[in-house]
């Protein structure tokens, strides 16, 4: 519901200070929480939106999202990643294990992995 100048303000004041060069995506403002209603996310009794986040792709797919409580903080270097990952399975087709990293083994789809993929990929790998 934050205007876009109250993002831009933001963007430059803290997220270039939290994320190098502020975050690499746009932020959308809802006035009236037109479009916080569409996901869900409108809180009707107090007029405003829940922060949430929504990874939408090329194609207008909603990929991943998260909705948390105002007290609770979010985690740009997860969001980043999941940006990242996304766009790496996109490209290649390769799906990617949690906590994937660019640069780390991902998996190769195939029937041959389903119970298997404690084989083929630890943590931190």
């Amino acid at each position: 519901m934050d205007s876009q100048y109250s993002h831009k303000i933001w963007q430059e004041q803290e997220l270039s200070k939290m994320v190098p060069g502020g975050v690499p995506y746009p932020m959308l403002s809802d006035k009236g929480g037109r479009i916080g209603r569409l996901y869900g996310v409108y809180n009707e009794k107090d007029g405003v939106n829940i922060r949430g986040r929504f990874l939408i792709d090329p194609d207008g797919m909603i990929q991943a999202m998260e909705v948390l409580a105002p007290p609770v903080g979010r985690n740009f270097e997860e969001l980043i990643r999941q940006l990242k990952a996304f766009q790496h399975v996109r490209k290649t087709g390769e799906p990617t294990p949690a906590g994937w990293q660019p640069g780390k083994k991902t998996l190769k789809p195939g029937s041959d992995l389903v119970g298997k993929v404690w084989q083929v990929w630890k943590i931190g790998e």
